[in-house]
């Protein structure tokens, strides 16, 4: 039995790997100075937009436009009542289900459209016919369909978010590299093997992309569920406090669908850095 002898590291490779080390810190170190910088400038367009706002704000009627401070006030007195939260916790049941649903189908759908191309031809035109129906004209259909519970709104919500999904997670595949597919192919990779190793990663970022774009569809087509099927969630409450001329009150909940939209679009960007970092690194 013999043994292989590790040969010794020469200058030439310690210089190299001293290199690359320096090379990487370098690289952090820029990467950490620009997060300050944007955040920095976030903080600074936030801030503007804030004074702005209450600058405008205080010279216009009550009855017609608020300040932040007074939207402020206001969201402490309806969160310590529990009313924003009363409205609000149904609404993002129905927004979470009819958005897992619609990642589920949309991302499916298309990636099955996209590979299959019978499939494809036979039903790309549908998809582009409701893609083209203004789903608004249909909410009235859906109502008499399924009724005015939960399940009509998640079926709104569904529609809203389904295809933003569906067509970006097509592109997506459509714009994989060929010549990735048939370096796979010479290796004598299984259709299996193709999907996980090649398609679907290079299809990721058009896949989040489509979630970015299905978050902020969701959000429509959550507050318009709750506009259209029941009294109930917080579309009634933007209403009612509109309809009453709670104006401070009636921001609080736009606010809030703000907040979250950005939240969620904060937590897709770090799903995006785990399951894509090669996507993140190439724009940097």
């Amino acid at each position: 039995m013999t043994m292989t002898v590790p040969m010794p590291a020469t200058p030439a490779d310690q210089g190299i790997a001293d290199d690359q080390a320096r090379a990487k810190q370098a690289s952090a170190r820029r990467r950490r100075r620009q997060g300050r910088q944007l955040m920095a400038i976030r903080l600074t367009s936030l801030a503007i937009m804030l004074v702005l706002w209450q600058v405008v704000g205080a010279r216009i009627d009550p009855i017609l436009f608020t300040t932040p401070i007074a939207v402020a006030k206001a969201a402490v007195l309806m969160i310590g009542s529990g009313e924003l939260w009363r409205y609000l916790g149904p609404s993002l049941l129905v927004f979470v289900y009819g958005l897992a649903l619609a990642a589920v189908f949309g991302i499916t759908v298309g990636l099955a459209l996209a590979r299959y191309r019978m499939l494809d031809a036979a039903f790309d035109m549908y998809i582009t016919f409701l893609y083209s129906t203004p789903t608004v004209a249909i909410v009235p259909l859906i109502v008499l369909w399924v009724g005015f519970d939960t399940t009509a709104k998640v079926v709104i919500l569904f529609l809203f978010a389904f295809f933003p999904l569906a067509i970006n997670t097509y592109q997506g595949v459509k714009n994989v590299d060929p010549g990735l597919l048939d370096v796979g192919r010479a290796f004598r990779c299984s259709e299996r093997q193709l999907w996980t190793n090649i398609i679907i990663p290079a299809a990721l970022p058009f896949i989040v992309t489509g979630l970015r774009l299905a978050v902020g569809r969701g959000l429509i087509g959550m507050v318009l569920a709750d506009l259209y099927t029941a009294i109930s969630g917080i579309g009634y409450l933007i209403l009612r406090t509109a309809s009453t001329f709670q104006i401070d009150r009636m921001f609080v909940p736009i606010v809030t669908l703000g907040l979250l939209g950005v939240l969620t679009t904060a937590l897709l960007r770090l799903l995006e850095r785990k399951v894509a970092p090669w996507t993140v690194a190439h724009r940097e």
